[in-house]
């Protein structure tokens, strides 16, 4: 290809990681509108963020193991195609059941656009170790930039269209990518023989998804009610079903043998407390904003653009310089303390707090930590594994922070409603609420900071500056 191709490639394929990563924080500000117009209960709003997470997170290994099958840019271009039928019908959605089928379909689109994306960049830039280090420097950055743009245009959306737009929003950006992938990508050669096991796929995603449900559920049902207990039994055999089908299938999903590679355990345990940690404070973070200190959409947005932005410059900027002083382990540590502090902080939020002082220096804090705890974690799981495992470490690592993300979204909602949170109207008990979610993700950070302690040991050597610089723009392409 010619450098102009590739360059149009490169593009291509960070803009596609840009949408994919957007479209888990651009509904955070446009939650209250949601809930407002379709009627979610407090307890079950959850499920807005929760529905996408399950089927990315619970797909992801599939969409990676489809893209060996059949070539990276066919499941690419079909990855588009589900995503753009999931925003169009989250977007028309007139009910929970609908908006919440919209945001599963496109997450099963994420799924499959994510890892074929990447092979596709590998493709392209892989012969030559320079330019591919360029590559993922771009590719990489384009995560947290999404990250950083959905949450300002979640804001301005919300406020200034109306909520379904944050949805609509991928239709011409779907429409564009399908027309120039056939001119820019390379249909890869697939190479690839073997089976597809969709048991471990289909038991994996429902036992995670029934987890899920029965913690949401509890609160409001009763820890003690038949129907958690059905839920939660139901969740544990399906877990388990996949566990023993991938230890007796010869072409498991994910073969158990990689769990035996040091350090890979605990760097994935990190990433999952990680996220169990983060995405609560980010979901009620917004309902904070807008339904105790009464912004609106553009101005909780705006909010948490500062936030936002320093975990992209921490990622990039920061944290390889950090990881080539201290090596990784030091670095995840104190990434897990600081977020913990910074949760700590947030957890003193009043009824009637500011901004200045209640949420801006709080989150910042958090933030760094989160970029500091999140590129050497992500690092050690992928580096951990032979070269030839590489593919499937780091689509195992990026499962475990989605079903981290899941999972602890799940219990803090459970928390929170039980402190208060989901007494509408009544900031006193919303703020309790919200302030009892942010001291549980805080135990849960220091929690990971103490298994990370434990579990990753020294690290074997520390790296070299230019060894982190890379290993940063690899992971940062996982961040949300």
């Amino acid at each position: 290809m010619s450098t102009t191709a590739r360059g149009g490639a490169l593009a291509l394929i960070a803009a596609a990681q840009f949408m994919v990563i957007m479209d888990t924080s651009i509904i955070g500000v446009a939650l209250p509108r949601i809930q407002d117009d379709l009627g979610f209960s407090q307890g079950n709003l959850s499920w807005v963020f929760n529905a996408y997470v399950v089927a990315f997170g619970g797909l992801l290994l599939l969409g990676g193991r489809l893209s060996d099958l059949f070539g990276a840019r066919r499941l690419f271009t079909l990855g588009w195609v589900v995503l753009l039928a999931g925003s169009v019908l989250a977007g028309a959605a007139g009910s929970v059941a609908a908006e919440l089928t919209g945001r599963a379909v496109q997450g099963v689109g994420a799924a499959m656009i994510a890892p074929a994306a990447l092979t596709l960049l590998m493709t392209v830039f892989g012969s030559s170790p320079r330019e591919l280090t360029r590559a993922l420097a771009v590719y990489g950055a384009a995560a947290p930039a999404g990250g950083t743009a959905g949450v300002f245009l979640g804001g301005l959306i919300t406020q200034y269209l109306s909520w379904p737009w944050v949805f609509w929003l991928n239709v011409p950006v779907a429409l564009a990518v399908l027309l120039l992938t056939p001119r820019l990508l390379p249909a890869a050669r697939t190479g690839a023989s073997g089976s597809v096991d969709l048991v471990g796929a289909l038991t994996v995603t429902a036992g995670l998804g029934a987890l899920v449900y029965g913690v949401v559920r509890a609160p409001e049902v009763g820890w003690a009610a038949p129907q958690t207990w059905l839920v939660l039994g139901g969740a544990a055999v399906l877990l388990v079903l996949f566990v023993v089908s991938q230890a007796v299938r010869r072409e498991p999903l994910v073969p158990l043998r990689i769990f035996r590679t040091p350090r890979l355990g605990a760097a994935n345990l990190a990433q999952l407390l990680l996220g169990a940690a983060w995405i609560p404070m980010w979901f009620f973070l917004n309902l904070y904003l807008q339904q105790v200190l009464g912004f609106d959409a553009f101005a909780s947005g705006a909010a948490l653009v500062p936030m936002t932005a320093l975990i992209m410059l921490g990622m990039v900027v920061l944290a390889p310089r950090v990881i080539a002083r201290f090596g990784t382990t030091a670095t995840t540590v104190t990434g897990l303390v600081l977020l913990a502090a910074g949760l700590g902080w947030l957890a003193l939020v009043r009824p009637d707090g500011s901004y200045v002082v209640d949420v801006l220096p709080a989150t910042l804090v958090a933030a760094l930590g989160m970029s500091l705890a999140f590129i050497p974690s992500l690092g050690t799981a992928i580096s951990s594994a032979a070269p030839s495992e590489g593919g499937l470490a780091s689509g195992i690592v990026n499962t475990s922070y989605q079903v981290g993300s899941a999972l602890g979204l799940a219990a803090m909602t459970a928390v929170g409603a039980a402190a208060g949170a989901t007494a509408l109207g009544d900031v006193v008990a919303l703020t309790d609420g919200f302030s009892a979610v942010f001291v549980g993700a805080a135990v849960i950070a220091l929690v990971g900071a103490v298994l990370s302690a434990v579990l990753l040991g020294r690290d074997r050597q520390e790296p070299a500056a230019g060894e982190a610089d890379a290993a940063a723009t690899t992971v940062g392409a996982e961040a949300r």
